[in-house]
């Protein structure tokens, strides 16, 4: 956030030059952080060479709660098109993603002053609410499973769709044992994020700890394992109890094991449970990431 006293090359870092390589990093996923809103002007035209500096004083203005992306039409057709730009000036405001509000057309200095507050302030709510989150997934990871569930409760009663809370909650009941009421949780996410890597964590959290049930004590199981490495029902078994233990690593190397002695053992059951443990482990885990290099050599080998 810029502060008082800071030099003028900061508050210009607030105001970029955008174009369609760029406005997926900028703006879509800029948002999720900091507003940003979105200028599109040309240089032949004279109501934009009023409002965008008055946009920019404003955005400055706000210190660090918004930002303000600018995209010249002329040199951005195509993504002028999808944005379904008519005419110039057309402003957007994009928050957590998506786009927020707008307008086209010159604006006083009274009108540009309040939309640019207005959307400054939707980021220190969303701000507000994605600490609340860590927070509740920070209690989870510490055993705090009912303070966590109470947390991430009152966040979807401020934003019911929020899919992060909603994969939270799940995982919250996951960690209570009721595995159904975790199913239920997860169902209330819309079927078009049904891909999210969060969804997709909690959904392999609650199908791992329904199979971990029925897998056996660890001794036994890797004592069958040591005694019959070819015994894959043993094996997975192991690396599914392991994973109930938050032994991930180990588990990853006992169905990797599993899946080179033998792909195709009960319709690639191996690969199956190891792309559920990366689902756990999100995409961006370094665990899963070697994991994924790993499985990749061996089918390639």
């Amino acid at each position: 956030m810029l502060e008082l006293g800071q030099d003028s090359g900061a508050a210009a870092d607030l105001i970029s030059e955008g174009s369609e390589a760029t406005f997926m990093a900028d703006v879509v996923e800029g948002s999720r952080e900091t507003p940003v809103i979105v200028d599109f002007w040309a240089p032949w035209c004279g109501p934009c060479k009023t409002l965008g500096p008055a946009l920019e004083a404003e955005v400055k203005a706000q210190r660090g709660k918004v930002r303000m992306v600018k995209i010249d039409v002329d040199q951005n057709q195509m993504l002028a098109q999808q944005m379904r730009i008519q005419s110039i000036p057309a402003v957007y405001a994009f928050v957590d993603g998506r786009p927020v509000d707008g307008f086209m057309g010159a604006q006083g200095p009274a009108q540009i002053k309040e939309f640019v507050a207005r959307i400054a302030s939707m980021g220190s709510e969303a701000a507000g609410l994605e600490e609340a989150i860590a927070a509740a997934e920070e209690m989870l990871a510490e055993g705090a499973v009912t303070d966590a569930a109470q947390t991430f409760a009152a966040i979807l009663g401020e934003e019911p769709e929020n899919i992060r809370a909603i994969a939270g909650f799940a995982r919250t009941h996951v960690a209570m044992g009721d595995l159904a009421r975790a199913a239920e949780i997860l169902a209330m996410v819309p079927a078009d994020k049904a891909g999210d890597p969060a969804v997709a964590a909690a959904r392999a959290e609650i199908d791992l700890a329904g199979a971990s049930a029925d897998a056996g004590e660890t001794a036994a199981l890797r004592a069958a394992v040591e005694a019959n490495p070819a015994d894959h029902q043993a094996r997975l078994d192991l690396a599914t109890a392991l994973i109930a233990e938050r032994k991930f690593e180990e588990a990853m190397d006992q169905l990797l094991e599993s899946f080179r002695r033998d792909r195709e053992w009960n319709e690639s059951a191996a690969k199956e449970q190891l792309f559920k443990l990366f689902d756990l482990l999100g995409p961006k885990d370094p665990l899963a990431q070697k994991g994924r290099r790993r499985l990749s050599s061996i089918i390639f080998s």
